[in-house]
């Protein structure tokens, strides 16, 4: 039979384990290839399935709350300065309209674009799978911050009121 002393320091071993294992699944359940979700400021989401990879890899980007008439890029790009334009970008359009790092999408995009853009969704969403690599053209992105972009389109081009970026942070490779 236990001593007073010996039941008295099992319950407080028992609750010290029970607080760890409590901090443990509350902080550390989150893993590094959890979505990630940001707001633009007109109250549009933007959510990446995985925001760390390693190597090239394939993520899905969604979006929603989008203004539907006005077109937008999204791509994986160099991360820019604080109001600038990003570039150098991935992928890019072929005359097929297929891509796998970059997109246009557009509910009402010029004549010429009708064949390359893709519309919007109800409700300004959409879902595209983007490659992300560890380079764009020069760029290392294990050196240098790379991220999934959303911008206005080429019809307003200087409108930085629809960036939207969401920084992708590339590991080691698993063994």
């Amino acid at each position: 039979m236990l001593s007073d002393k010996s039941k008295r320091c099992e319950r407080y071993l028992f609750r010290v384990w029970r607080l760890l294992l409590t901090l443990v699944l509350t902080l550390g359940v989150t893993p590094a290839h959890a979505a990630v979700t940001k707001e633009g400021a007109q109250g549009q989401s933007l959510t990446v399935s995985q925001s760390s990879v390693s190597g090239r890899k394939t993520v899905t980007v969604s979006g929603k709350g989008f203004d539907e008439t006005v077109g937008i890029y999204l791509a994986f790009c160099k991360l820019p300065k604080s109001g600038a334009a990003p570039t150098p970008c991935g992928g890019g359009k072929n005359l097929a309209g297929i891509g796998d790092a970059s997109f246009w999408i557009s509910s009402n995009p010029p004549p010429y674009g009708a064949n390359l853009a893709i519309p919007f969704q109800p409700g300004g969403r959409f879902s595209e799978e983007v490659t992300v690599s560890e380079r764009i053209g020069k760029v290392d992105c294990r050196k240098t911050k790379c991220a999934i972009t959303v911008r206005a389109d080429h019809l307003r081009e200087g409108d930085r009121t629809h960036d939207i970026f969401i920084p992708i942070k590339f590991t080691n490779k698993k063994k």
